[in-house]
Parts: C-alpha cells; sequence; structure tokens
C-alpha cells in the first residue's frame, strides 16, 4: 500500500487545491475548451518534467528536500543561498495548508449559515488540522481520498449549473492561471510525493516508477474537476474535511523536515503555526491567494534554476536513468528552457490579472 501512498496524496491534494484555486482564477462554473486544453499541453510540458525533477534531487541526495538541498549545493560548488528554495518551499506548506482550509471553511460557512464569524471557522478548521497531522500519513490519505470521492458521487446527485464546453478568446492572465494549475494546484516543487515515497525511490534505479503514477493522478483529479463545483451543504462539508486531511499530511511532511534538520522545537511550531493561521484574517484573503500563486512559481523557478543550470549534467543523468539519451535531453530542454521562461511570463500574468 505504501508505494500508492504518494499517488493517492497527488491525486487528493490536486483535486482539493484546484477546488481552492478555481474560484480565484475564474474556472469554477466557466468551462472553456482552449484553457483546458492550455493546461493538458502544460501538464505534459512542464509538470511531468518538475515530476523527474523531484524524483531526481530526492534519488541523488538520498534524503528530504531541505536536507538534500545541502549535499546538492555542495555538490554543484554554487553559493548556499540557493539552499533557500528549500526554506521557502517548506514555509510554503503551512502556508498551502492555510489556504486549503481557509478557502473549504469560507465556502462551507456560506452554504451552511453558521452561527460564527467565517474566520472563527477557519481558525478551529485550522486547529483540527493541526491536531489531525499527528494521524498516521495512510489514514490521512484515505480520509482525503474518501470525501473527494463523496463529494465527486455528490456531484451527480445534487444538481450543479456549470455552462457547457465552448471556445474563448486566449487572453493573456489565461497563461498564468494554467501554469499555476499545472504547477502550483499540483503541489510540485515541494518534494512532497518524493519525501512520502522516500523508501522506494533508494531501492528503485529508475526514476519514472515514482514519478509517472505521481503524474497520472494528478492529471486524473484536474480532468474530474471539470466536472465537479461546490453548489450544495455536502459537497461542501466533505470537501471541507478533505482539506483538513490534506492540510494536516502537509503540516506532517513540513515539520517531518524540519525535524530532520534538527530545527529547535519553538520555531518549528511558530514556521507551521504563523502562516497557517494568517488565512484566518478574512480581509486579506484575496491578496493571500494572490501570494499563494506567486510563491508557489517563485519555488519551482528557484528549482529550475538550480537543476537545468548549475547542477551537473551527468548527476541526474544517472538520478534519472532514462533508457534513452533522447529523453534526457528532452527532459533536460524542459526544465532548462521551457519552465524558466513559462513560469517567469506565468508570473507576470498573475500580477497583471490581480491588479
Amino acid at each position: 500500500m505504501s508505494r500508492w501512498l504518494s499517488p493517492l496524496m497527488a491525486f487528493c491534494l490536486s483535486f482539493l487545491l484546484i477546488t481552492t484555486l478555481a474560484p480565484v482564477v475564474g474556472i469554477q462554473k466557466d468551462r472553456q475548451l482552449d484553457f483546458w486544453a492550455l493546461w493538458l499541453v502544460l501538464m505534459v510540458v512542464l509538470a511531468l518534467p518538475f515530476a523527474y525533477l523531484e524524483v531526481a534531487l530526492v534519488k541523488r541526495a538520498k534524503t528530504t528536500a531541505l536536507q538534500a538541498l545541502m549535499n546538492l549545493t555542495r555538490e554543484a560548488d554554487v553559493s548556499a543561498r540557493w539552499r533557500i528554495a528549500g526554506w521557502l518551499a517548506v514555509v510554503f506548506m503551512p502556508f498551502l495548508a492555510g489556504a486549503l482550509v481557509a478557502n473549504a471553511g469560507y465556502t462551507a460557512a456560506h452554504y451552511l449559515a453558521l452561527p460564527m464569524p467565517d474566520n472563527i471557522l477557519v481558525a478551529a478548521v485550522a486547529v483540527i488540522a493541526v491536531a489531525a497531522s499527528f494521524l498516521p500519513r495512510l489514514i490521512l490519505a484515505v480520509v482525503a481520498v474518501v470525501m473527494v470521492l463523496i463529494s465527486l458521487v455528490c456531484s451527480h446527485i445534487f444538481p450543479i449549473s456549470l455552462s457547457a464546453w465552448h471556445m474563448t478568446a486566449f487572453q493573456f492572465s489565461e497563461w498564468g492561471y494554467a501554469v499555476v494549475l499545472a504547477l502550483v494546484s499540483t503541489g510540485l516543487g515541494l518534494g512532497i510525493y518524493a519525501q512520502t515515497s522516500l523508501l522506494q525511490i533508494k531501492n528503485t534505479e529508475q526514476a519514472t516508477p515514482s514519478a509517472v503514477p505521481v503524474w497520472i493522478a494528478q492529471v486524473l483529479a484536474v480532468v474530474l474537476f471539470g466536472f465537479f463545483a461546490v453548489q450544495a451543504q455536502i459537497p461542501a462539508i466533505t470537501v471541507l474535511l478533505g482539506s483538513v486531511a490534506a492540510a494536516a499530511s502537509l503540516l506532517q511532511l513540513a515539520r517531518e523536515q524540519l525535524q530532520q534538520r534538527q530545527i529547535a522545537v519553538v520555531m518549528q511550531w511558530v514556521i507551521l503555526l504563523l502562516p497557517l493561521f494568517t488565512w484566518a484574517c478574512m480581509a486579506i484573503v484575496l491578496v493571500l491567494n494572490t501570494v499563494l500563486m506567486l510563491w508557489g512559481l517563485l519555488i519551482c523557478l528557484l528549482y529550475a534554476i538550480f537543476v537545468g543550470w548549475l547542477m551537473k549534467i551527468s548527476h541526474l543523468r544517472k538520478s534519472l536513468n532514462f533508457a534513452q539519451e533522447t529523453t534526457y535531453n528532452l527532459w533536460r530542454i524542459a526544465v532548462r528552457i521551457l519552465s524558466p521562461l513559462a513560469i517567469v511570463i506565468a508570473m507576470v500574468a498573475v500580477v497583471l490579472g490581480a491588479i
């Protein structure tokens, strides 16, 4: 069962994150064929190479992302400042957890009409997520899967109003949002799937058995989302419960990395709780969602530059162990040239879209 833990997490986290960000990027009900076609291309060109990138880094260093960068920067003979990518990712994980519980909490509050302020509900749900982070990872993954499946079933029981699939004129902001959905909404750049399957990765000669199942799970999650929307009480509740389980998993993974770096316990909880509870401030949620997208893209950009331009070619070739040299060359072009260019353009598009 442990070998399926990473794909299960990838499926749940991707589905819940896109459910979280869909209203922000304006794709909750408007099903645009051109946008989703662009997203599918980016899943192949950006997300798949990044799935391999994460596995390759962990396979090379034989440890989780934050700890791995200590070894990898030494091997590449580059400044220790590049380790900031790992720290940005670790702090981003509780921030991402906060986004999950906050956006799902505000949606649930809308449909349930609870007699309490929305921010109090979000804070209470965040506390539950912190407590749940001490549960076994497999239990959290199973809970998240069950809640997502119930949500999908409910979308066929309760009528939802979705527009018909249609073509629209391309807008520059759509590029940014499509890249966000391909990278940030799939949880890439954080190394969490490689961290979850660390033992399997270390004992497998090739990266494909670890990277491809995760990528397939991410694609499946977003495809299913194309036929889903939260428009009733029960889906709102199940999405909230699934978000709590996913947020708890993110907190657990971040805490594990901080413990491996032997960070003081008090500092660990500051790093975990401060980004998480920031989302309880309802007045700045829109700003936080923009920060979320830009922060996630920045992490991916730093990793793409580090891997594509600073690491030695031979190191990751051995870790990936592709059957053909052509496949490795295509992967390297995607990481070294296409990914940084696409991410920078996406960051500009997100900023312009937020103005």
